[in-house]
């Protein structure tokens, strides 16, 4: 009996000694173990500062764990094994965004991303660029993908749902509204998707409100440092008031239906990493605990994943 509570006492200390010393790592280097879910890389349609392969070098540098490579235009499952190989020390994973490029709700596309040798093609983002919600586009005609008909998904969407949760893949919502994106969550989870992400969602205009209702219906919401940044013009670092209300939006629904990344990629904005670390610090000073910290940079991407999460 007492060799029993030796033991177990003996296990208790380490432990303890092992969250110290990971706690004081976290310390010393934020980006120690976390994982940017949203990094844009090249070679890519549109402008972006750094490649594929040269981002998994920096990432793992500097003492991340993983990055998620993401495109509006092409798969990037082949990509992030390409980067893997390469690199070596870092997970990288991809996902294909179901935007007109890849022939919109297109089942097949999502089929094929999954079989990719490796599988590393985890996500499946629907439309983002090509979205029918228009938050980045300016007046005038436009073509685009729409998710919801009518208050219901649309016919295409059940069969790539399908496929979705036949992979254990994860769902984002994309560039949905905060509406349709309600509508889609329960619909997803009905057809067998475990793993859904409601892509940043304040940038969106989903309310506290909203983001809760979706926690609630098993969503996990997403809030990416690219949206406290300065436009074009603007002499101010970072959005502060925007900041603090994201701590309080993180707090409110539970920073374990959370998750934070960079979104970037941006020719003349920081590189992802320095994003990561400017934004964990920024929340760090707003109030969000370090606990908290570790479950949306550390350990909710890591789940979503099938990563270890300690």
């Amino acid at each position: 009996m007492l060799r029993l509570a030796g033991t177990i006492f003996a296990s208790c200390l380490l432990s303890i000694q092992l969250c110290l010393a990971q706690g004081k790592q976290h310390a010393d280097n934020p980006l120690t173990g976390t994982i940017d879910f949203h990094c844009h890389t090249g070679p890519d349609a549109s402008p972006r500062s750094i490649s594929d392969i040269d981002l998994a070098r920096l990432a793992k540098k500097e003492g991340m764990r993983g990055i998620v490579l993401k495109n509006h235009y092409t798969m990037t499952a082949d990509r992030a094994q390409i980067a893997m190989k390469e690199v070596g020390g870092i997970e990288v994973f991809g996902g294909i965004a179901l935007n007109l490029s890849v022939g919109g709700l297109n089942a097949e596309a999502v089929r094929r991303m999954a079989a990719m040798e490796g599988h590393r093609g985890k996500v499946v983002w629907l439309p983002t660029v090509d979205a029918e919600n228009s938050f980045e586009h300016g007046p005038g005609f436009r073509k685009f993908v729409s998710v919801v008909k009518d208050g219901k998904p649309v016919p295409e969407l059940p069969e790539v749902f399908d496929v979705i949760a036949k992979n254990d893949l994860i769902l984002e919502t994309g560039h949905s509204t905060p509406a349709e994106s309600l509508i889609l969550i329960p619909a997803a989870k009905a057809a067998g998707i475990k793993k859904i992400i409601v892509t940043h969602a304040m940038l969106l205009g989903a309310t506290i409100g909203q983001m809760k209702q979706m926690a609630d219906m098993g969503a996990v919401i997403e809030f990416c440092w690219q949206a406290y940044l300065p436009k074009k013009g603007d002499k101010n670092l970072v959005d502060q008031k925007a900041i603090a209300q994201c701590v309080k939006a993180i707090q409110a629904i539970g920073a374990e239906y959370c998750i934070i990344d960079s979104d970037l990629g941006q020719p003349g904005n920081p590189l992802h990493p320095d994003g990561m670390r400017a934004y964990i610090l920024a929340l760090k000073a707003n109030g969000l605990t370090a606990h908290d910290i570790d479950l949306v940079a550390r350990k909710n991407p890591a789940k979503l994943l099938g990563l270890d999460a300690d």
